[in-house]
């Protein structure tokens, strides 16, 4: 008779980063990095409004798109840019956890950021949540900031989406651990 060697599939990593990683802190003068997606059609109206939000209190904003196709020669292509996103930003968004493969790849690339050492928020919708954080677990970075908005979303009028995004926005901050000042006051500091 054989015998076999059973793992457990709830052990913690030893090298598990538990922190949520440097506070965004003050945003006015920052550049914020969204990356956006080729599928949630609400997480691009929510960033047009968290956008609006960060440049009006001084902030910069970037975009970055990913893509599915992560293999081959379109997938060296995709990790180069990005490489190059994170070169550009110093506080990172990254969404939308909204399916298995799409949250998988929004908390891979979150935790790209923040290995990198930016200020990271992951955002899921509530149904992905414990993937997400499951998967952050398993990626040696239990502690990544996590910020979570209602399902469904993609399946909402865009007005819906709208007043999702402006109600969240107050809980946004206090995850990434960001401050806003209003632009004159940051010019002034």
């Amino acid at each position: 008779m054989a015998l076999g060697e059973v793992l457990d599939p709830t052990a913690v990593r030893a090298d598990d980063d538990g922190s949520p990683g440097p506070a965004a802190g003050p945003l006015a003068g920052k550049t914020v990095g969204f990356r956006l997606d080729e599928i949630w059609r609400a997480w691009d109206w929510v960033v047009d409004l968290w956008a609006a939000e960060l440049v009006a209190a001084g902030a910069r904003v970037r975009r970055w798109r990913s893509h599915q196709g992560r293999t081959g020669e379109a997938g060296a292509r995709i990790a180069q840019e990005l490489e190059a996103f994170i070169d550009e930003i110093d506080v990172a968004v990254v969404g939308l956890g909204n399916c298995g493969s799409c949250t998988g790849w929004t908390i891979r690339d979150a935790l790209a950021c923040a290995a990198a050492g930016l200020p990271t928020t992951a955002v899921c919708t509530a149904a992905f949540e414990e993937l997400g954080r499951q998967l952050a677990r398993h990626g040696g970075r239990a502690g990544l900031r996590i910020h979570v908005l209602p399902y469904p979303l993609n399946e909402r009028a865009r007005e819906e989406v709208e007043a999702v995004a402006r109600a969240h926005f107050p809980g946004l901050l206090a995850t990434m651990g960001a401050e806003l000042a209003p632009a004159a006051a940051a010019v002034a500091r």
